[in-house]
């Protein structure tokens, strides 16, 4: 299994606020500040967490962070070493924290840093009606019916994920058919070995719906660590609530808008901003006169819910409602309305009352389910037919970049890239040091002119690293032109997967890897292995019956695929059933893919070249007791990674 080699923190609470993962990350973030300039004072800190974008995504100024450092600690001239770091940042949070908390800023976020957060709490409220969304969902289970129900009120949640087989099964609630469930260890006792795959298989599958799980790992969900099981649990959640909430699946949205500007412009809201508008616009029926902005304060006093369940459903309306004065025996109304609409409630009416974003969020988003209140009659709008590829494409773009850190989190690739800031931002991870910041706009941007520096720079770097960008500028990206986007973010992509195979100095030799490198690879693991299949090209046709993809895991993973269930392919289903089998044990072994099945059968170039390339750099960063296990059932002799098999086709 993999593990992390632990960072010493002497003081042993401080150490338990973090998991090794957080450390390890804020180390390296601590050691880059201190780089600048040989040490790190009080009085730098600031500005340098702000350039490294350390604290997250907590809408704090670099005036109100250094502020709150010189509240937490007067001296600015002390110099800092990584432990008085570590309650900076932790102080730092908790303040962020209290800010979302009163509802002040980004109260309709669900968690959207969950995974991240370092202040260790867990509401019970919380993994109370997560409980009981499991237990409804679920509850037909072949598998886990030995688990179900879960006691709300008891921690045994913590134990059931322990063997990774929930949460897989969760993801597929939320996104029918992103797991494979063939490829889900479900025996009776799970080795240590099997276990750690499902939650591999877990974490990856979270990643590829859109989930952020940047600092948990395995061990955490074996371990059980609440605060971090909850965050994930949360996220999927509130995926599979909030599905219904775009024009695809929900055409009627048009109603909310008027003209087909508006309609591209709630095409470009994350589901959460459609769930107020929607909510705003029954509202407008009624005689109450607030906007409804948050799912916190706003939604306190219960008022605005009583107005949106009259108008929703008069037939169970009750004129003692609004009457009463008291919040709480208003949320109690509510609640009571809702029940009587068939409406399952996801929280209580003290949850109301405190303002419970999560839970008020999935609160609403159940009435939307239920009932929305929208016409049955749709008005035509052109646009809606929407390109299946680049709806694919932006996907797949849009959680490879959510997938690098919860500061970079993005709804839309079209309108959330257009004033350069998160393409920036990958770059620098992907290349480290190759912008220059001082030339930078951070959002929010008021000047247009700022948002076509930060894009010229975007398109400067990518000529930097050879991209092909013959007629791309940066008022392109600015303009949110799709096409361009996607070819940018293509080459980008290719270039890190690229990059971090040549990182693997031992087997590249640091040289540059191509894509012909990594066709010739394949074929020679799959050829050693004593198949005769063969892919010649990134495009070739044969490749959509998913079968050269299962003999090249099984040829680096000898263990990895039951054979018995694969298809010959002959049929688009069966080629389906393959491709889908394909991506869940890849994504079981540890590859970070974000492609769909249609990507195989339909042999999409770009992502057949990520999948084999993410295949590539899997097997040969992977240690060789760590791909095959000692005492295997499966386990084969001999080496299963081939060093000179390797290395000759990058020479």
């Amino acid at each position: 299994m993999s593990g992390f080699v632990g960072i010493l923190v002497s003081d042993p609470w401080l150490h338990n606020q973090f998991t090794q993962v957080e450390l390890r990350s804020l180390k390296s973030h601590f050691t880059s500040m201190r780089r600048e300039s040989g040490k790190l004072t009080v009085s730098d800190l600031a500005s340098r967490m702000g350039r490294s974008k350390v604290v997250g995504d907590q809408n704090l100024t670099t005036e109100e962070r250094a502020s709150l450092i010189q509240s937490f600690h007067p001296n600015l001239e002390d110099e800092v070493d990584f432990e008085f770091y570590l309650r900076i940042y932790l102080n730092l949070q908790a303040h962020v924290n209290a800010i979302i908390g009163s509802g002040a800023k980004n109260s309709s976020a669900f968690l959207k840093a969950a995974t991240t957060t370092l202040l260790h709490t867990i509401s019970d409220s919380e993994k109370s009606s997560y409980v009981a969304h499991i237990n409804n969902y679920l509850s037909g289970d072949e598998f886990l019916n030995k688990y179900l129900p879960i006691n709300p009120s008891s921690n045994d949640l913590f134990e059931v994920v322990k063997d990774g087989v929930l949460l897989c099964k969760l993801i597929n609630v939320a996104v029918p058919g992103t797991i494979d469930e063939r490829a889900i260890n479900t025996k009776s006792m799970l080795n240590p070995w099997e276990r750690n795959e499902n939650h591999t298989l877990c974490l990856n599958s979270a990643k590829a719906i859109g989930c952020t799980v940047v600092n948990i790992g395995t061990q955490d969900i074996i371990e059980g660590r609440r605060h971090l099981v909850l965050g994930v649990i949360s996220q999927i959640i509130k995926i599979q609530l909030l599905a219904d909430l775009n024009l695809k699946k929900t055409p009627q949205l048009v109603e909310l808008v008027d003209d087909s500007k508006d309609v591209e412009e709630l095409m470009s809201l994350p589901p959460d901003k459609i769930l107020l508008r929607w909510m705003n616009f029954q509202l407008k029926k009624t005689e109450y006169k607030k906007t409804v902005t948050n799912f916190s304060s706003d939604v306190k006093d219960a008022e605005a819910y009583t107005n949106l369940l009259n108008v929703l459903a008069p037939e169970h309306k009750s004129p003692s409602k609004l009457a009463a004065k008291n919040p709480f025996e208003r949320a109690k109304n509510v609640l009571e309305h809702a029940d009587r609409m068939g409406c399952r409630r996801y929280l209580t009416a003290k949850d109301i009352v405190e303002g419970s974003p999560n839970l008020n969020l999935a609160f609403v988003a159940h009435i939307f389910q239920h009932r929305n209140g929208l016409s049955t009659k749709t008005k035509q709008i052109s646009f809606l037919a929407d390109d299946t590829q680049i709806s694919r494409e932006e996907k797949a773009f849009r959680f490879w970049i959510n997938s690098f850190d919860s500061s970079m989190y993005i709804n839309n690739v079209f309108e959330d890239l257009r004033d350069g800031w998160i393409l920036l931002q990958t770059l620098e991870k992907v290349s480290p040091g190759i912008v220059n910041w001082k030339i930078a706009s951070k959002p929010p941007i008021k000047l247009p002119f700022k948002k076509v520096e930060n894009c010229n720079q975007v398109v400067k770097l990518g000529k930097q690293l050879k991209f092909s960008l013959v007629n791309i500028a940066g008022n392109d990206i600015v303009q949110g032109n799709k096409k361009l986007i996607l070819a940018y973010l293509w080459q980008l992509m290719r270039y890190n997967i690229l990059q971090l195979l040549k990182n693997l100095r031992s087997h590249s030799n640091g040289k540059e890897i191509t894509d012909v490198d990594i066709l010739e690879w394949a074929n020679a693991k799959v050829r050693k292995n004593g198949s005769q299949t063969r892919m010649y090209s990134f495009r070739d046709k044969s490749l959509s019956d998913g079968i050269f993809f299962l003999e090249l895991l099984s040829s680096v993973q000898p263990r990895a695929v039951n054979w018995s269930l694969v298809t010959n392919g002959a049929t688009d289903e069966e080629k389906k059933m393959n491709a889908t089998y394909v991506i869940s044990i890849a994504r079981k072994m540890g590859c970070s893919i974000f492609l769909l099945p249609e990507d195989i059968t339909e042999v999409n170039q770009k992502m057949i070249l990520t999948l084999t390339a993410s295949i590539m750099h899997w097997t040969l960063k992977e240690p060789l007791h760590l791909i095959k296990p000692t005492g295997s059932p499966d386990s084969h002799s001999g080496s299963l990674l081939d060093d000179s098999t390797s290395d000759s086709s990058l020479e």
